[in-house]
C-alpha cells in the first residue's frame, strides 16, 4: 500500500471508491513480496504493481469486478492453474493477491492508517482474507504499538490478531496469519493478512563527498530515509544533496553516538564511511562497530584499510567488532565513478540483507529468489 498511498488518499478523501489489489503470500519465484500492492480506480487509471507485469491484467479486471459488487477476493495464480500462463505466470511462481474495495464508508479508518504511515509511526493493518462466513471476510483492524480501531468479528479474535500483529510491526515482518474461525490459535478456517509500516531504513553517510551524493541518490531510490553527515559545513549542504533526507552538519562521531543513545539507530540501518580520513573515520567506526546495526562500511585502498584496522585496534576494538566492518566497501564490480561506487555498495548491502553470494546468476544454481 505504501508505493500507492498517496494516490489512494488522493482518491479516498474525494470520496472517490478505489480497488487494491494486495499480494499476500508468495511460494517458490514469485516475483514480488507479500505487501506489493496495485490500484484500479473507477477511470481505469492503474497505479503500483503486483507482479512486476505478469499478473497485472488479471488483477485489473478483478479489481473492475470489486469496484462494481464490492466483494474482496482471494485468488491464486501458479504454475498448476491455466489462467496463470494465459496472464503471463510463468515464471515458476504463485501468488496470492487479494483485491477489496477502499472508500470511505467501507474502511474509516484508513485516515487514521495513512497518516500514521506518513507520518512514520509504526502502524500495522490486519485484514481478514479468507473466512467460512462472508460477513467476516474483509473486516479490517489497524493495530498501532499502544492501541488499535477496528473489529475483525468477535473480543476473542481482535486480542488474539492485535497481539500477533505488534509481534509482526516490532519485527518488521509483512505476511498471512491462520487461525481457527473463533480466532484459536491452534486452527484453521481464518486467514488474516497483515500489512507493517515502519518508519524505513536509514542510511546515514558519512563524508560529504561527491560519492556521498551518488549514494544518497541510490540510497533514496533503495527506500532508505538518508543523512549526510559532516563536519565541514563548506561541503555539508542541503544543495550538494540534494536526495538526502537531512544534512548534518558535526563531527560524525558525535552524530552517531546522539543517535544511538537516543534509540534512532537499529539493526535495519546502514553505515557508511565515506571520508577515508583517519581523523573522521576511525572514530565514527569506533562508535558504529560497537551499535546493533544491519551494515557498517569503510571506503579506502587496501593501504588505507590496513592502516584503519591497526588504528582500531589501538583504540581498543575487538577481533570479532572489527570483524562487522566491511572494508574495502562494496563489491568488487570493477567500478570507478562515484555512480558506479554507489552501484557496488548498494550491492553488498542486498547481498547481505537477503543472503546472496554476488555471483552472477548466469553461473548460479538454485533458486534466484531467497526467503528473508
Amino acid at each position: 500500500m505504501r508505493d500507492v498511498l498517496d494516490e489512494l488518499m488522493r482518491r479516498y478523501s474525494a470520496g472517490e471508491p478505489t480497488a487494491l489489489g494486495t499480494v499476500v503470500a508468495t511460494f517458490s519465484s514469485a516475483p514480488r513480496a507479500p505487501g506489493a500492492a496495485m490500484l484500479v480506480a473507477p477511470d481505469g487509471t492503474v497505479s503500483g504493481s503486483v507482479s512486476g507485469g505478469c499478473v497485472e491484467g488479471a488483477v485489473y479486471e478483478l479489481g473492475q469486478q470489486v469496484l462494481e459488487d464490492g466483494t474482496p477476493v482471494l485468488q491464486r495464480y501458479g504454475v498448476s492453474d491455466d489462467d496463470a500462463f494465459a496472464v503471463g505466470l510463468t515464471c515458476g511462481g504463485i501468488i496470492d493477491i487479494y483485491t477489496e474495495r477502499i472508500c470511505p464508508p467501507d474502511f474509516p479508518e484508513f485516515v487514521d492508517l495513512a497518516k500514521s504511515i506518513q507520518g512514520e509511526e509504526p502502524v500495522a493493518l490486519a485484514t481478514v482474507v479468507a473466512h467460512p462466513d462472508p460477513e467476516r471476510l474483509g473486516r479490517r483492524m489497524v493495530v498501532w504499538p499502544a492501541r488499535s480501531v477496528g473489529d475483525l468479528g468477535t473480543t476473542r479474535i481482535n486480542d488474539a490478531v492485535a497481539d500477533d500483529a505488534r509481534g509482526m510491526l516490532a519485527s518488521g515482518r509483512t505476511g498471512t496469519l491462520h487461525y481457527g474461525v473463533e480466532g484459536e490459535r491452534r486452527g484453521e478456517g481464518m486467514s488474516v493478512f497483515v500489512s507493517s509500516f515502519e518508519p524505513p531504513p536509514r542510511l546515514l553517510v558519512f563524508g560529504a563527498i561527491d560519492f556521498a551524493a551518488a549514494m544518497a541518490r541510490l540510497g533514496s531510490f533503495l527506500g532508505y530515509r538518508v543523512t549526510v553527515c559532516d563536519a565541514r559545513p563548506v561541503f555539508a549542504t542541503k544543495s550538494r544533496f540534494p536526495h538526502a533526507d537531512e544534512v548534518v552538519v558535526d563531527w560524525p562521531h558525535r552524530y552517531l553516538a546522539a543517535e544511538a543513545e537516543a534509540g534512532r539507530i537499529d539493526e535495519r540501518t546502514v553505515i557508511a564511511v565515506l571520508t577515508h580520513d583517519p581523523k573522521f573515520d576511525v572514530p565514527v567506526l569506533e562508535v558504529a562497530l560497537r551499535c546493533d546495526v544491519g551494515y557498517v562500511g569503510a571506503m579506502g585502498s587496501r593501504r588505507t584499510h590496513d592502516d584503519r584496522m591497526a588504528r582500531l585496534r589501538e583504540a581498543g576494538l575487538t577481533e570479532e567488532e572489527l570483524t562487522r566492518l566491511a572494508s574495502p566497501i562494496g563489491l568488487d564490480l570493477g567500478a570507478r565513478t562515484p555512480e558506479e561506487t554507489a552501484v557496488s555498495i548498494a550491492a553488498e548491502i542486498i547481498s547481505l540483507r537477503w543472503g546472496g553470494e554476488g555471483t552472477r546468476l548466469t553461473e548460479a544454481r538454485g533458486r534466484i529468489h531467497r526467503e528473508p
